[in-house]
C-alpha cells in the first residue's frame, strides 16, 4: 500500500484573511467552503490547498493549551511557478502585500524567485526558470 500525497493544509489562526489571501490575492478557485467557515479547499494545479482554523485542530488533537506560535526559524514554504516573477511581485505590491526579498536570480538554482507571506505568516515562494544561453 503507497501513500499518495494528496494536498497542503494550512493551519490558520486568521482564517477570513487567509481565505481573502488565497482566493483575491493568489488567485486560487475555492472548491470548497467560504471565508465564513473554518476549513476551505483551493483547487491550484495536480495537488491542491486547504485552509483550516488552528483553534479547531488544536482542539481535535488535545493541544488547545500549548502555545499557538513559537519564536523559531520556518518549517515550511509553499512554492509557486509563475510566468513572470517581476509581473507576479507587481500584482502582489498592488494588493498589499509587502515582499520579504525583490526578485533575485540564483544561477545555482536556475530559478528566479520573491519571497512573501500569507496573513498567517506562512513563508511563499514564487520562482520561474532562469532562461539558458
Amino acid at each position: 500500500m503507497q501513500p499518495k500525497y494528496e494536498f497542503t493544509r494550512l493551519l490558520v489562526t486568521d482564517f477570513k484573511a487567509c481565505f481573502r489571501f488565497y482566493r483575491d490575492v493568489m488567485g486560487f478557485k475555492p472548491n470548497f467552503g467560504t471565508e465564513d467557515d473554518t476549513y476551505a479547499d483551493f483547487e491550484i494545479g495536480a495537488v491542491n490547498i486547504s485552509l483550516f482554523d488552528k483553534a479547531e485542530m488544536s482542539a481535535t488533537l488535545g493541544t488547545s493549551a500549548q502555545p499557538v506560535k513559537a519564536e523559531m526559524q520556518d518549517t515550511i514554504c509553499l512554492t509557486f511557478s509563475v510566468e513572470n516573477v517581476d509581473d507576479f511581485c507587481k500584482h502582489l505590491r498592488e494588493k498589499g502585500v509587502t515582499l520579504l526579498t525583490k526578485p533575485t536570480d540564483h544561477a545555482d538554482w536556475g530559478i528566479r524567485t520573491a519571497h512573501f507571506r500569507d496573513p498567517d505568516g506562512h513563508l511563499i515562494e514564487i520562482n520561474q526558470p532562469l532562461k539558458r544561453d
